[in-house]
């Protein structure tokens, strides 16, 4: 911005310069032949030095738009960096939150096979223990002939 500002301010100077060139100069026809020699020369040194300064002026638009590209590019790099390191971490926050559940579901399942086999001996034990009794009630059903 301080370059775009100074290059107006180079601008304004070139113009008034040129304004000045071109307006100071009205011969009259009182004048001598020297003065419009010397007047002549002048505004030729006047002329050299508008290009010089238009030249001047261009090489300060051109280095501000190289600065303005290379800070562009410079932008666009950091930018780019940031969402690298952005999605680096979301990556790894996302598989540390899926190790965690994962792990809590081996742990779950560990536990429902403990649940299982705790259930898997109840009924064996409560089998073991009424099988008896079932035996003795069928063969008593089977044995016995109702008229």
């Amino acid at each position: 911005m301080y370059e775009c500002r100074q290059h107006d301010l180079k601008r304004s100077s070139i113009l008034k310069i040129s304004y000045h060139i071109v307006f100071s100069f009205s011969p009259s026809p009182s004048r001598k032949t020297q003065d419009l020699k010397m007047e002549s020369s002048g505004n030729h040194g006047g002329i050299q030095q508008l290009l010089a300064a238009e030249q001047e002026a261009q090489q300060i638009v051109n280095a501000a738009r190289t600065a303005k590209m290379a800070r562009l590019k410079q932008a666009k790099d950091e930018a780019e960096t940031e969402i690298a390191d952005h999605k680096t971490t979301t990556e790894h926050s996302f598989q540390r939150k899926l190790e965690e559940t994962s792990g809590d579901s081996g742990a779950n399942v560990k536990r429902l096979e403990q649940e299982t086999d705790e259930k898997i001996e109840q009924l064996k034990n409560e089998a073991s223990r009424i099988s008896r009794d079932v035996v003795d009630m069928l063969l008593k059903h089977v044995t016995t002939v109702n008229n």
